[in-house]
């Protein structure tokens, strides 16, 4: 890369970092304004501008706020007090967020529950964040019915649209009951001496590897991503954001709603993902920003042409997990002007971005800002799944090119701050201690990432993806890479999977195939892709994924019903023969298992 082209990024870089560090800057531990601050704020600015929109209507900000003060004043009128969490398992609507906004004005706290979970999974979330009442609508309230056995405490259900024949003693219809309300805003004292280290969301995560943990979400944190988003995509009351993520997690309900409802823009909801209705709904909005996880634009990238996929106004795509292999082809295939890529999670205090493009990258640190951005790569032992400890006890940064596990140090800053789960021996699991001296406290992140010599940092894999066999780490995130492209491939899941009498685990791929299924010619793929010591051992077909609600491939299924013929439902596969894989029969798994066929 040339001088010139240097001086161009990095003045990108910085004009991005400064717009999202002029957001958060007002953002103070102590201090006593607010997430629902920060809206009626934008509130009282752009009145008559179109907040949101979802599939049957649109709000001004105005009446965005009218709604949310009648949320607050029903929860009020329902004796509950700041100690209390309210769950929310609704899908995508402009009540959703004036919902939470609302009880946020009266210091009550929200539990963002999933929509797709149900019986002891969805009590389970209830449990964990002390939910006792719960809102939901007419597509979700009979999910909350299912779990109610297994919920610890009583349970009040509210629901929005539920039919009066289908009212008892403790499942009763909202919509009245909010209607009727007030919708004068609620005044600050009614939330006086909260301040920003306290409770406003819980939001869950996706439990790709097990149960969700509840993070708790403070005024802080919500207002960190919602205004650091506000300023990194440089969006105007003149944007229209696309978002049909759900608002349960942090980036659809959180990044993807700040640089609307701060910024005067209009957020436009969607209830659901679909793939062949994506393009035609862009245009007939007029978005120009689009809120994405990495494996919704693998999606589109693997849809068929749609009449509007380049004739739209986007302007910018953000999110985070677009994978190397997916990136230019969706820029140019889409012609989307710019993406700005993000790394962070929703309990963490590590977050990269981005600002100019460079594909496959998480985002960037330079070497003069590497004080003033909250991450560190530590050298990671794989087999023991611990950083690499030196002989005084401490830990050691990884050096350039070098996979390491990425860590952000814990203090009393509002970028570096760890505010944790519910479940305070899971926040206790995430904390490091003496990583460089004595005493102090790192957030592991459970991420492997490798930073270049230009300061770009990549993501390689989550800590237990990672497995390794014949000597050698294998990177699941790099063999799903190289293997999506194999012939016939549409999907490919890769994990190890245990096998008596040998060490590390086995390469494991589960794929979802066009039309019929070539062992020989995917052989040859993968020996042509992929080291021998990285080559999936066992290959098990299926006709479908399953997902979490934002995407995320469920894995821990998949490691635990392994290879084993008597609990996999279709065809197997092992690495051996002429067609470079045969089929795995009940009798070939029990040779393996007690080691009369070595592998």
């Amino acid at each position: 890369m040339g001088l010139a082209a240097n001086i161009r990024r990095d003045l990108k870089f910085a004009s991005g970092l400064r717009r999202l560090l002029k957001r958060i800057k007002p953002i103070a531990l102590d201090s006593d304004v607010l997430v629902c601050d920060d809206f009626e704020e934008a509130v009282d600015q752009f009145a008559d501008n179109v907040a949101v929109e979802d599939e049957h209507r649109s709000l001004t900000y105005r009446d965005l706020d009218a709604m949310a003060n009648r949320y607050g004043h029903w929860a009020r009128s329902r004796n509950l007090r700041r100690s209390d969490v309210i769950g929310l398992v609704m899908t995508n609507r402009v009540e959703y967020l004036a919902a939470w906004l609302g009880f946020s004005k009266v210091g009550i706290a929200t539990a963002l529950i999933n929509t797709n979970l149900s019986g002891e999974a969805l009590a389970h979330c209830l449990n964990i964040a002390g939910v006792a009442v719960v809102v939901a609508d007419e597509e979700t309230w009979r999910r909350c019915e299912e779990a109610r056995p297994f919920v610890a405490r009583t349970m009040a259900l509210w629901v929005l649209g539920l039919k009066e024949s289908d009212e008892v003693s403790e499942r009763r219809g909202l919509d009245n009951a909010v209607r009727s309300g007030s919708s004068v805003r609620l005044a600050r004292s009614l939330r006086s001496g909260i301040t920003n280290r306290d409770t406003a969301l819980f939001i869950f995560t996706s439990g790709t590897t097990g149960m969700p943990k509840a993070a708790r979400v403070h005024h802080a944190r919500a207002r960190t991503y919602m205004r650091a988003f506000a300023g990194a995509t440089a969006s105007t009351r003149k944007d229209r954001i696309f978002n049909v993520l759900p608002l349960y997690h942090s980036t659809g309900g959180l990044v993807g709603v700040g640089p609307a409802l701060l910024n005067g823009g209009r957020l436009i909801l969607r209830r659901k993902f679909s793939a062949s209705s994506f393009w035609r709904d862009v245009n007939a909005t007029q978005a120009t920003l689009f809120v994405y996880i990495g494996e919704l634009c693998r999606y589109l990238v693997n849809s068929p042409e749609q009449e509007g996929e380049r004739g739209h106004q986007l302007r910018l795509a953000f999110g985070n997990g677009l994978r190397l292999e997916v990136w230019s082809e969706f820029q140019s295939r889409f012609a989307i002007p710019e993406i700005l890529e993000f790394y962070g999670s929703t309990e963490g205090n590590v977050s990269l971005f981005n600002f100019d493009g460079k594909p496959g990258s998480i985002g960037r640190v330079p070497k003069l800002l590497r004080s003033q951005i909250n991450i560190r790569l530590v050298r990671f032992d794989v087999d023991t799944e611990e950083p690499v400890r030196l002989a005084n006890g401490l830990c050691q940064e990884a050096p350039v090119g070098e996979i390491g596990e990425a860590i952000g140090i814990i203090s009393d800053n509002i970028r570096h701050d760890f505010s944790g789960y519910a479940d305070k021996a899971a926040s206790e699991k995430k904390i490091l201690k003496d990583v460089f001296q004595r005493g102090d406290r790192w957030f592991r992140t459970g991420d492997l990432m490798r930073q270049d010599a230009e300061g770009y940092f990549y993501f390689i894999d989550r800590i237990g993806d990672t497995y390794r066999w014949k000597g050698e780490n294998v990177s699941t995130a790099e063999v799903e890479q190289r293997l999506v492209s194999a012939p016939g491939v549409r999907e490919v899941i890769a994990y190890g999977v245990a096998v008596p009498g040998t060490d590390g685990k086995a390469g494991m791929v589960t794929l979802v195939v066009d039309g019929r299924f070539s062992a020989k010619e995917f052989a040859a793929y993968a020996d042509e892709q992929l080291p021998f010591y990285a080559r999936p051992v066992f290959i098990r077909l299926a006709k479908t994924l399953e997902t979490t609600g934002t995407f995320k491939y469920r894995k821990i299924d998949l490691v635990t019903e392994g290879f084993d013929p008597g609990r996999v439902d279709g065809p197997l596969y092992v690495r051996g023969g002429k067609a470079g894989y045969q089929k795995l029969s009940p009798e070939a798994f029990v040779a393996i298992q007690n080691g009369s066929t070595r592998l």
